[in-house]
């Protein structure tokens, strides 16, 4: 088997060889299109200019040519390109469909998406689920992270961007590759007015996942517009094969269409020109647009991906252009940095509001790459910006195509003020490393500025500046945030750990689950299918096994106990407490421990109901990223930027106990995958991407939440119970835990902690209501005492004594934890160790006042003598 860039290149060679039976040649011809090769690169290419001789590509067609003498007979706004495909495709029964999110929750393969095929992988492209339509045309927002560099500078690139997708899941005997190239040809030729000399087409190939087929690349004044790949084969071992569902694949780029219709100078101004201009009038800067108009034309030549010497290829630029390097620079780079704060804050704004979030790890890493970029320019040239309030302004610009990110806007503006927080207490540490270096006399070298991102989020232009500052030089190099990606890639380690038994289920057929449809299912017939010492399997079972974060279940099988229960692909794999005494083909009864079945149920339908509270008080950016629930507790983790205060604990906590007071009805069931996302949308994926054609769908009531989930759930959220939060912890960044408990384990946890409010009580002997009150009154005292006792300082004698007996209204262990910045656990053991050291200091006070000599009266002041 051939890799992909293997298999392109030989592919590559045999559509080459014979264009006719692989490329849409029977209408290039009745076009007039003519094939040639390019004489710089070697590239085959079809056009209808004679004379011409190198192919489409700016670096052999001279660079971009969109300013001078606009080619494009229809001027597009950003939103008009969308209307305009929608206007020539849907009359051709292509179905308009809605973008999907930008965080990817529902693929295994990928965190963002990152084309708009990517919103059908993997399971639309596989045949395994059916498509929304068998031809759409959607526009779909992306986030690629390769060229974070190249961002403001080239004109042409983004971080986020929408990929218009026509896309056709088609039968061989559908598929028609010519009349597909026809649609989009003619919104090239119809469209936008192009006429076909300005069109250049390139032949290429694709692979990628084991398909592969060939490509068509449509180019315009050094412009590549789009490209269109026919997934038409597959690679197998017995050789290259026919795909039986067929896959059109074209992505254009609402921007570049945008630029490339208007004639502006870049993308940018064509994309997003009411946000630039709010800029502007904040920052005072100017725009040089007719020396940006002949920069266009040569501003792909700084692609740092290209380039060996990105100060060699500024020169070439400054030579074309006739114009001084240092001048050139001085008055693009202003400009370069609007252009990057807009856009990332263009970028942010979707990826915060599909719920994704700025971090130190995984996908958010990303995220926090690009906004302390954008924050960075912001600090460097000291603009009066805020990119919570720029987001709101895309989210204007934007309400028309996407009316949602008007909806969440707020919620996007909170985590952006959060972010630009810390990058304001990095702007601190800076200076204390720099100074820590130059005592040092250490050199500021690439590697320790990499690390210094890495590690601390300091970017490279505060480290530059505070270092010239104080007459060191710093040189950061243009292709620094891709230097700090690949480092990230090499750190990303994923492991993953699989369950092991000594059975072999070579043959087994899958077990049947009988836990689905009803969770007070416990019992049921069934058949021994494999015995191997204490491991069983039937060929149906009751017996939930451990998965989705929830403990398996326990019970009897023939009367003879089992205590562990997994799952093994398709079979479930019981555990017995000795040797089973089974022989295969045996008829058995199973039978599931009630009580250990309802606690595990009121856990995983708490989790649910927890989940939908959080996101009720802290914000839509919640999901679920991590889930556990055991028979003593359970715990959430949820996608949350900063920890949970004691208020917010108590929030969610209500909440949750308000939906399980109101007695809000839960349904569980099947559904096709593609059924359930359109109903429901992507959100269901709150555990992260599930397999198979068929989802089980948990909904707690009318959409309040609803979850793709195997687990086992309740009727109705009142059978859940107490709801009693324990804690919460912040795991990792971005990432937040708590911690609770449900049903008779919340009895318990609050017989455990009136058991710790009691104890704290008779350490400090008060009543229960009063140990907040007296808790803070030592703490507090026990502080000053620290401060004065040895000093010369005066002892008031109120400091000495105990006396605040105020009552608490409200959750006492709960308020005295906060003060102590302790968990609850951990109370009674902070009461004992503070109240001991209080005590301790004031026996040295009253010492130290005893041993203090009294002070001299004073003389008595003599009046002076009346005179006789």
């Amino acid at each position: 088997m051939l890799t992909d860039k293997q298999q392109k290149k030989e592919f590559k060679k045999v559509a080459s060889a014979d264009p006719d039976s692989y490329y849409p040649t029977r209408k290039l011809k009745a076009e007039g299109f003519a094939r040639k090769q390019c004489t710089n690169c070697g590239m085959f290419f079809w056009t209808v200019v004679k004379g011409r001789t190198v192919c489409g590509d700016p670096a052999c067609s001279g660079g971009f040519d969109v300013v001078s003498n606009n080619p494009a007979k229809v001027s597009l706004t950003y939103e008009g390109v969308w209307n305009k495909i929608v206007e020539m495709l849907e009359p051709r029964g292509y179905k308009k469909v809605d973008r999907y999110p930008v965080v990817a929750r529902w693929n295994p393969t990928m965190t963002y998406t990152i084309a708009s095929i990517a919103a059908f992988q993997p399971f639309v492209i596989t045949g395994e689920v059916e498509p929304p339509a068998k031809k759409l045309v959607i526009p779909q927002f992306c986030l690629r992270f390769g060229d974070i560099d190249n961002v403001g500078i080239t004109g042409s690139h983004c971080t986020g961007f929408v990929m218009i997708g026509q896309h056709a899941f088609l039968s061989r005997e559908e598929w028609n590759q010519e009349q597909f190239f026809t649609d989009i040809y003619e919104f090239l030729t119809v469209g936008i007015g192009l006429e076909k000399k300005e069109i250049t087409i390139h032949e290429d190939a694709w692979a990628g996942g084991g398909s592969f087929g060939p490509c068509m690349e449509f180019f315009s004044r050094g412009v590549e517009l789009f490209n269109q790949v026919y997934t038409m084969f597959e690679q197998t071992p017995e050789g290259d094969k026919e795909l039986r569902l067929k896959v059109l694949d074209m992505g254009l780029g609402m921007e570049r269409i945008a630029w490339f219709s208007q004639a502006k100078p870049n993308l940018y101004e064509a994309t997003f020109p009411a946000v630039l201009e709010k800029i502007r009038e904040r920052t005072k800067v100017e725009p040089d647009f007719e020396l940006y108009r002949k920069f266009s034309r040569y501003s792909a030549y700084l692609n740092v991906d290209e380039v060996d010497n990105i100060e060699d290829a500024w020169r070439r630029v400054a030579r074309e252009m006739k114009v001084d390097i240092a001048l050139l620079r001085g008055r693009i780079m202003p400009m370069a940095a609007i252009y990057s704060i807009a856009e990332h804050a263009r970028a942010l704004l979707l990826a915060i509001n599909d719920g994704g979030l700025p971090s130190n790890t995984g996908g958010g890493y990303n995220l926090r790459v690009i906004l302390r970029r954008a924050l960075s320019f912001i600090d460097q040239h000291g603009w009066d910006l805020d990119l919570g309030e720029i987001a709101a302004w895309h989210a204007e610009e934007l309400k028309t195509l996407f009316p949602e990110l008007l909806r969440g806007v707020d919620n996007v503006k909170k985590i952006l003020a959060f972010e630009k927080r810390k990058f304001e207490e990095t702007k601190g540490n800076v200076r204390r490393i720099l100074e820590r270096i130059v005592k040092e006399n250490q050199e500021v070298t690439l590697d320790r500025l990499l690390e210094l991102y890495d590690s601390q989020g300091i970017a490279p232009e505060l480290v530059k500046r505070e270092a010239e500052a104080v007459g060191r030089k710093v040189d950061v190099p243009d292709d620094f945030y891709k230097r700090v990606g690949e480092l990230h890639e090499r750190k990303e380690q994923i492991h993953a750990t699989k369950r092991q038994a000594d059975i072999d289920l070579a043959g087994v057929p899958d077990t049947e689950p009988m836990y689905f449809d009803d969770y007070a299912k416990l019992d049921a017939g069934a058949r021994v299918i494999k015995v191997s010492g204490k491991y069983v399997v039937l060929d149906k079972t009751t017996a939930y096994p451990t998965s989705g974060g929830q403990l398996h279940d326990v019970g009897t099988i023939g009367g003879r106990r089992f205590v562990d229960a997994f799952k093994d692909g398709g079979v479930i794999v019981h555990v017995m407490e000795a040797q089973a005494p089974f022989k295969e083909g045996d008829a058995v009864a199973i039978k599931v421990d009630k009580s250990w079945r309802d606690q595990l149920s009121q856990h995983h339908t708490a989790t649910h109901v927890v989940n939908a509270a959080a996101r009720a008080v802290l914000g839509s950016h919640v999901n679920q990223a991590g889930a556990k629930k055991t028979i003593e507790k359970a715990h959430l983790d949820i996608t949350h930027y900063d920890s949970l205060s004691k208020d917010e604990e108590k929030a969610i906590e209500q909440e949750a106990n308000r939906i399980v007071e109101q007695g809000i009805p839960i349904s569980a069931g099947f559904l096709p995958r593609s059924q359930a996302e359109q109903k429901y949308g992507m959100s269901i994926y709150q555990g992260g991407a599930v397999p198979g054609k068929n989802l089980r769908i948990v909904a707690i009531g009318d959409g309040l939440d609803v979850e793709a989930c195997g687990g086992t759930h309740l009727h109705n959220t009142s059978e859940i119970g107490k709801i009693k939060i324990i804690k919460s912890s912040k795991i990792q960044d971005g990432i937040v835990r708590i911690e609770f408990t449900a049903g008779p384990a919340a009895s318990v946890t609050a017989k455990q902690e009136g058991d710790l409010l009691g104890e704290t009580a008779r350490i400090f002997g008060v009543k229960s209501s009063q140990v907040p009150a007296r808790g803070n009154e030592v703490f507090s005292k026990w502080k000053k005492l620290k401060k004065i006792v040895g000093t010369d300082k005066e002892i008031p004698e109120e400091i000495l004594v105990l006396s605040d007996t105020a009552e608490s209204k409200g959750d006492a262990l709960a308020e005295i934890a906060e003060v102590f910045k302790t968990q609850p656990e951990h109370v009674p053991k902070n009461a004992e160790k503070f109240l001991r050291q209080y005590y301790e200091l004031v026996d040295r006070a009253r010492k130290q006042l005893a041993a203090k000599p009294p002070a001299k009266p004073a003389k008595a002041r003599q009046e002076p003598r009346k005179k006789p």
